[in-house]
């Protein structure tokens, strides 16, 4: 059977993959195995486990919300809705408040008819992959017993837990941002009250893009998957930098006055280095993916910093760096991971410490930026192929030796199976854009020819 959980959370088309019939069951189901006695949550007076909902824009999230609501309530765990607000904004609430773990209805950067669900442990942590396994298991076996009269979980809006996350974002600020005109593209999803908001209290002149909170557009032509109408606004505004979130505002991509580009992996640089200079980045290494631009780690090998490497995914990250007790890791697009201030990837607070480097150091992005080089990087997709094999194929094993000892240290190659599909991704850098196409369809021939699914 097909994993109900994905990389990250449940996901799929609103009232046709994710129904609110689901949506309940997965919340009851959560509640039995994650509730715990209220006294561990600094609740001693209630014997009820708290659990903390939010959601984004979308306008599915209503009717999802109350079914994990009505979930959560039938179980025997109170509610705290904090309404719409970024994802990171329920982690820090569910760490802030002792809660008992945290909800968030939200499909990130996907288009406005998916939706998802996303849960956090206590202390605003992702679930590991056996937990998520056993709440799947669980809600093919509902409780023949609920709580009943007193028992019955309570609901209430607390939006002050948003307010209270906009403050400790504030905490974080390196350097005030006076003088800052910055273009905030929102995507018309969780950051479109608290983005702008906060950064004005930091000090900088915000023009807001994509901010009007309208579900119904979340992530349409804009936000971190989309950057040519943030690109445009900050060359029509004159503005220093410009900011784009996604749906959940859990992504940071910015662009510099020039209108360029500056992806994870740079903003990633350009905190490393800020940090290292503070004596703040502890264990003096990044954590970042195998996806990771070599850019990036040249930089770091010049700068004298660690790079430690994990599979694609945030969650992976932040497994590494919990194990190794870094405090800075990412993917290059755009999640960020700031260890000694949140427990996920937050778009609003990288963008804070990115904006505030900017602020500190009297440098325009675009010289910040500089302290890595993107090498061109071409992926291609290969379709129809067996990807078990990836690992075993001679042929393959032959190309790939072939490649490497072609692109010596100013490049690298990375074959990486899909995790659901027949498809095999074929990722190759290189000095030059020519190069790194020509190798990349020449090693995609080799897949093709020696992984192809016969019958």
């Amino acid at each position: 059977m097909t994993r109900l959980f994905g990389t990250d959370g449940v996901r799929g088309v609103a009232n046709v993959d994710l129904t609110a019939e689901q949506a309940l069951a997965l919340a009851s189901a959560a509640a039995e195995l994650l509730g715990r006695p209220a006294e561990a949550a600094g609740r001693p007076d209630v014997s009820r486990p708290l659990v903390i909902v939010g959601r984004d824009t979308r306008p599915s999230g209503e009717f999802l919300e109350a079914a994990v609501v009505a979930g959560l309530a039938a179980s025997g765990a109170d509610v705290a809705r904090i309404g719409v607000a970024p994802t990171p904004a329920v982690a820090h609430a569910v760490a802030g408040s002792g809660a008992a773990f945290g909800v968030m209805l939200s499909a990130s950067h996907n288009p406005m008819p998916d939706n998802g669900i996303k849960l956090f442990a206590a202390g605003g942590l992702k679930l590991p992959d056996e937990v998520e396994d056993a709440i799947e298991r669980r809600m093919a076996h509902p409780p023949t017993r609920r709580p009943v009269g007193g028992d019955v979980g309570r609901v209430r809006d607390v939006p002050s837990l948003v307010d209270d996350y906009a403050q400790h974002l504030l905490r974080a600020l390196p350097a005030r941002l006076d003088g800052l005109r910055v273009v905030l593209d929102c995507a018309q999803g969780a950051a479109s009250s608290i983005g702008p908001r906060v950064l004005r209290a930091a000090g900088a002149e915000v023009i807001a893009l994509h901010a009007d909170g309208d579900g119904t557009a979340i992530n349409d032509g804009s936000g971190a998957t989309h950057l040519d109408s943030l690109r445009a606004a900050v060359l029509e505004h004159g503005a220093d930098v410009g900011i784009a979130h996604d749906g959940d505002a859990d992504r940071c991509l910015a662009v510099d006055a020039a209108g360029e580009i500056v992806d994870g992996d740079q903003i990633l640089a350009v905190c490393a280095l800020a940090m290292a200079e503070r004596g703040e980045l502890i264990g003096n290494a990044v954590v970042v993916t195998v996806m990771s631009n070599l850019g990036f780690h040249h930089a770091m090998r010049e700068a004298g910093i660690a790079v430690v490497t994990t599979p694609v995914g945030d969650r992976y990250v932040l497994e590494a760096m919990r194990a190794g007790g870094y405090v800075l890791g990412g993917e290059q697009s755009g999640h960020v991971v700031f260890g000694d201030h949140a427990t996920t990837g937050d778009g609003l607070l990288t963008a804070l410490r990115l904006l505030g480097r900017v602020a500190e150091s009297g440098q325009p992005l675009a010289e910040l930026a500089k302290a890595m080089t993107r090498l061109p990087q071409v992926l291609v997709n290969v379709r129809g192929v067996d990807r078990t094999q990836v690992g075993t194929s001679p042929a393959l094993r032959v190309a790939v030796a072939e490649a490497e000892a072609q692109l010596g240290d100013a490049g690298r190659v990375l074959l990486r199976p899909s995790g659901t599909e027949p498809l095999v991704r074929v990722m190759v850098e290189a000095e030059t854009d020519r190069v790194a196409r020509e190798i990349a369809h020449r090693l995609a021939a080799v897949v093709q020819g020696s992984l192809a699914i016969v019958g």
